[in-house]
C-alpha cells in the first residue's frame, strides 16, 4: 500500500528541481506589473511635461515614491528571471554561465540606480 499520491511522488521531479516555483513566481510578478505600470504611467504621465520643480514634488509624495521603487525592484525582477529562464533554454557552457551573470548584473544595477535617483527625489 503507498502512503505518497501521484503529485506527492512527482513534485520536485522537474529537470531543476523548481520548475513549479519559478513558474509560480513569474505569474504572481506578471500580475502584479500589470497593476503596477498602468498606475506608474498614469502618474509619470502626468508628471511629464511639467517644470523640474513640478517633477520633484511629484516624485517626493511618498505614495509616488514607493509606487515606481515597487515598479522599479519587481520589473527588473521578474526580467532577470525571465532572461535567466530564456539563456538557460537556449545557451550552454560557459557562455550561458556568462549571460547569466550579466543579466542578473544589469538587473541589479538597474535597481541600484533607480533607488539611488529615487532617495535623492524623495529626501
Amino acid at each position: 500500500m503507498r502512503y505518497l499520491t501521484d503529485r506527492k511522488r512527482a513534485e520536485r521531479k522537474g529537470a531543476s528541481g523548481t520548475g513549479t516555483e519559478h513558474q509560480w513566481y513569474m505569474q504572481v510578478s506578471a500580475v502584479a506589473l500589470a497593476f503596477l505600470v498602468p498606475t506608474f504611467l498614469i502618474v509619470f504621465g502626468r508628471a511629464l511635461g511639467g517644470t523640474r520643480d513640478q517633477v520633484i514634488a511629484t516624485f517626493a509624495n511618498p505614495w509616488v515614491a514607493i509606487l515606481t521603487g515597487m515598479v522599479l525592484f519587481v520589473s527588473m525582477q521578474h526580467f532577470h528571471r525571465g532572461a535567466r529562464m530564456m539563456i538557460e533554454d537556449y545557451t550552454h557552457g560557459s557562455t550561458r554561465k556568462g549571460l547569466i551573470m550579466l543579466a542578473i548584473s544589469v538587473a541589479y544595477t538597474v535597481i541600484a540606480m533607480g533607488a539611488y535617483a529615487l532617495v535623492k527625489i524623495a529626501v
